[in-house]
């Protein structure tokens, strides 16, 4: 019989000590070093060869087609996960409490029961059955293909997989489910760790896609242990700011496609609608030319998002006036106005600034320099950018405009909704593209350019016009 000893390992980094410690030396986290069995043959440097049972065979012999994206019906979750769901394979659903994580698998569920005619089961520990009825009767999905449990007990669960044999299994939530034969209790790590590895193998096993969700902490990262997401094959992070009704599911790991891309939804009354183009949520005045205004194109991943930036000058008494930013980055735009003052003579000091993002919108990347320069510049000055204008470029400390990424597919995105003219650094290509194209240098440049006055230089003229 194998000698037993006693090992201590981290839960979230599986770092191992020799004895039990409050807090992990390797990643620092507090309460993650449990003990474990090891026999001795698993510590010792000497392991005895075993038969596999199935030869390893060579990946040219592999057919890859056995295993392809089923589409949800759900276009901007598809665009998320690469073209759709891998039989077989593990989706983690992570966010915030109430930004719409169950209303949304609850609308794939029956989006896929209706559209493949096959079944789906949706077990929920959270809510009662009655509830998750209620909630389907008011966003449209009920389906006589949606199979629904209220149950929290794994093995419960895999009896219910077993009966109803569907080809979608959505568990609400994987911190609620209990194992019955591992130590711990709900929602702690021993235990989320093992129905999330009871669940994987049953999805390798037996083909079925699962989505899992899961609660996050105080600071966004999935709740649990770090493993949770070694054991998955996809994790996905849901995003919503409480005051607006826009939704964004971000991918955090792909192991069937890309990271980059960015699902927008809409959260309604009835439920919650797919964005296929959601500029139009963060522009607001696109006729009327308004000072203190000016859009701009963010890219979320690889998709370019048209934002629109306002910038707001009042005149105080106050010895140290306010500054007020919301979706903006406060240190870029304290930056930005330091620069608009010493470079081009745009004096704020004795005024309270104002800027933000409209729509909820977060633009917290360099691009939107140039457009918050020129939204203030156009406050100050009462006097609007043209109609029709788009302004990209990062503002350095010199005055400077510098380059940004995807510089071309952000001017496509512009053209494509009916802009016509563009404030952009110095370098971009122009080929093909119909709308007017303004290379700027420098910030003084882009004021110039915009159509608004440059003070510093006004100044001069008025005084050589004296003299």
């Amino acid at each position: 019989m194998a000698k037993v000893k006693s090992l201590y390992r981290c839960a979230d980094c599986a770092n191992e000590v020799a004895k039990w410690v409050g807090r992990c030396p390797a990643c620092e986290a507090w309460g993650t070093v449990e003990e474990v069995a090891a026999s001795a043959a698993t510590v010792s440097s000497g392991r005895r060869a075993m038969l596999p049972s199935t030869a390893a065979t060579p990946i040219s012999n592999i057919d890859s087609k056995t295993t392809f994206a089923r589409t949800t019906g759900v276009s901007e979750l598809d665009r998320v996960l690469g073209g759709g769901i891998v039989p077989g394979s593990v989706v983690l659903l992570s966010g915030e409490p109430g930004v719409g994580k169950s209303t949304l698998l609850l609308e794939v569920s029956h989006r896929w029961a209706r559209a493949r005619d096959e079944i789906a089961l949706y077990v929920t520990a959270e809510e009662s059955a009655g509830q998750v009825r209620l909630r389907a009767d008011r966003t449209g999905a009920v389906h006589d293909k949606v199979y629904l449990a209220a149950e929290s007990d794994l093995a419960t669960i895999l009896g219910h997989v077993e009966q109803v044999r569907p080809t979608l299994l959505v568990v609400d939530s994987v911190q609620t489910m209990l194992a019955a034969d591992v130590d711990g209790v709900i929602g702690g790590v021993t235990q989320v760790r093992s129905v999330t590895a009871a669940l994987t193998s049953l999805a390798k096993a037996t083909g079925i896609a699962v989505l899992l969700v899961g609660h996050v902490t105080k600071d966004g990262s999935v709740a649990g242990p770090r493993t949770l997401e070694h054991l998955v094959d996809v994790v996905l992070q849901f995003e919503g700011d409480k005051h607006s009704t826009l939704r964004m599911v971000r991918g955090v790991k792909n192991r069937f496609g890309s990271t980059d891309e960015v699902g927008c939804f809409e959260m309604r009354e009835a439920g919650i609608a797919c964005v296929d183009d959601p500029s139009g949520l963060f522009l607001h005045h696109r006729g009327a030319a308004v000072p203190g205004t000016a859009v701009t194109v963010a890219m979320d991943g690889k998709r370019p998002m048209l934002g629109e930036v306002q910038g707001l000058t009042v005149d105080t008494q106050v010895p140290a006036p306010r500054r007020a930013v919301s979706g903006l980055d406060y240190n870029r735009v304290s930056m930005v106005l330091a620069v608009l003052q010493s470079r081009c003579g745009v004096y704020v000091g004795k005024q309270d600034v104002y800027a933000a993002t409209v729509g909820g919108m977060r633009l917290t990347e360099p691009a939107a320099d140039l457009a918050v320069a020129l939204a203030i510049a156009s406050a100050s000055q009462d006097h609007a950018l043209r109609p029709g204008m788009v302004v990209l470029g990062e503002v350095g400390l010199a005055g400077e405009v510098r380059q940004v990424t995807g510089l071309t597919r952000r001017l496509a995105e512009a053209e494509r909704l009916g802009f016509t003219e563009a404030l952009v650094p110095v370098g971009v290509d122009r080929a093909g593209r119909s709308m007017k194209v303004h290379e700027v240098a420098d910030l003084s440049a882009a004021l110039a350019a915009s159509g608004l006055r440059h003070p510093r230089r006004a100044r001069a003229k008025a005084g050589a016009e004296e003299d």
